[in-house]
């Protein structure tokens, strides 16, 4: 993890306000759902929740029912607080962005074998989506998924996989990475079954054999992979590519190693 550069984030040095309609007037917009039916009162309750998080005045821009008894807001003001972009602590790559071509090289001089990895979507979880992108051959934003690497053997699970079974299919397959993908996070459930799943893990593998583990979706923190047992956590926008490149440095250094 590293901090950011305030120059190379701002344009400047020091801290920055939020810019709406001029510079530095402060202005952001903000959208909420509210567990009340459309009205005049729920717009002033949506205005009150807004004030209440710092954002004066507040002008509620946007309501519309969601339902029996909700109502989207979308509200417009202006709040008072400073950013640091110096002080911002983030995951930065450490690791070489590898074509297709390379990537297939450098496990072939390294392994001399295909590497294997075994994905899916644990617990409750059936939004496949994110695992498909990064597996799929198809992939996601104009790269190819993993399943195109010639040297890479991509076992897929699907929706709704049982932690036990994903140990179970990992131990099979030989597995050298394990991919996880979660979107569901209800009650802090993606957070609970990448735990779950690390500790399966960790109990059934020796530390030396472990196959990498590796979870993404939309909701996580990419700093909170040491708490979560895992060795790399992918946010969202997350390319083949990257995930590839990432298993490539980890597994061929691990072999080195």
């Amino acid at each position: 993890m590293s901090k950011a550069s305030a120059g190379s984030t701002s344009g400047g040095t020091g801290p920055i306000r939020p810019y709406g309609d001029t510079t530095g007037d402060g202005m952001v917009q903000l959208s909420f759902t509210l567990p009340i039916a459309h009205s005049k009162i729920a717009e002033g309750a949506a205005a009150q929740l807004a004030n209440k998080m710092g954002m004066d005045p507040a002008l509620v821009v946007h309501a519309k029912p969601m339902g029996d008894g909700f109502t989207f807001f979308v509200v417009y003001g202006r709040v008072h607080h400073l950013v640091d972009p110096s002080s911002v602590v983030v995951v930065e790559r450490d690791y070489p962005l590898l074509t297709p071509k390379e990537a297939n090289a450098a496990i072939k001089r390294s392994l001399r074998r295909r590497l294997v990895v075994v994905g899916g979507c644990i617990g409750t979880d059936a939004h496949t989506v994110g695992i498909d992108a990064i597996l799929n051959i198809k992939g996601f934003a104009g790269e190819k998924g993993l399943e195109y690497y010639r040297e890479l053997k991509v076992v897929n699970l699907g929706a709704q996989v049982s932690v036990p079974q994903l140990v179970e299919r990992a131990r099979q397959e030989k597995a050298d990475a394990v991919l996880v993908s979660q979107v569901v996070t209800q009650r802090d459930a993606h957070l609970l079954n990448t735990r779950e799943m690390s500790a399966a893990f960790r109990e059934s593998y020796p530390a030396s054999t472990r196959p990498l583990l590796i979870v993404g979706g939309p909701r996580f923190d990419e700093n909170m992979a040491d708490q979560l047992g895992v060795d790399r956590v992918f946010g969202r926008g997350t390319t083949p590519g990257e995930v590839a490149s990432f298993l490539v440095h980890r597994v061929t250094n691990r072999k080195a190693g």
